[in-house]
């Protein structure tokens, strides 16, 4: 249930970074360092969840579940 709540917050902290860099993209027309900074933490938090997804999988804390074909 952690694993869940974990997940969801980084992708709520990603979307956030997103939104934040076109905010910055578009009220300082890309001259500040703001747009990149944003972008830099959204690229830097996506890899970082990927990684704790590859670690909760190698660990067998994380259990992939799909369709059964039948």
């Amino acid at each position: 249930m952690y694993t869940k709540i974990i997940v969801v917050l980084f992708l709520i902290f990603i979307i956030g970074s997103l939104f934040s860099g076109l905010f910055y993209l578009v009220k300082d027309k890309g001259t500040s360092e703001k747009t990149v900074r944003a972008l830099t933490l959204r690229i830097s938090l996506s890899v970082l969840l990927f990684v704790l997804l590859m670690v909760g999988y190698a660990t067998g804390l994380l259990q992939p579940h799909g369709v059964v074909p039948g």
